[in-house]
């Protein structure tokens, strides 16, 4: 077996990380989709928790350290989906191609 000692990017562990900020704060509507995204296909046994944060860990430190926190929920979502064949990649180009096309107003909804 290989030992593994070092830490890798998303290892805050033992970090000094700061101030909690403890106000509250709306979430966008986006990301409140994605956490329902991630509630449903769960529920559906499309994924688990670890299989959510398997995704989160190996995506590489540019795009960890550069994503919001949702930005990497969502990636890791729609990894997990794919892998389990809920749609292709070509399935979710197509679907995020048509969510474009419906203009930039459309995440503003309530």
């Amino acid at each position: 077996m290989t030992e593994f000692f070092g830490k890798r990017w998303h290892d805050m562990g033992g970090d000094p990380a700061g101030g909690i900020n403890h106000d509250q704060h709306d979430f966008a509507l986006w990301e409140k989709r994605v956490d329902a995204l991630m509630v449903l296909a769960s529920s559906a046994g499309l994924m688990n928790t670890d299989s959510l944060r398997r995704v989160l860990e190996d995506m590489g430190e540019e795009a960890y350290e550069t994503m919001s926190y949702y930005e990497r929920w969502i990636a890791s979502v729609s990894q997990n989906m794919v892998e389990s064949g809920a749609f292709s990649t070509a399935e979710l180009a197509d679907k995020m191609a048509q969510i474009k096309a419906r203009g930039t107003t459309y995440g503003d909804a309530t």
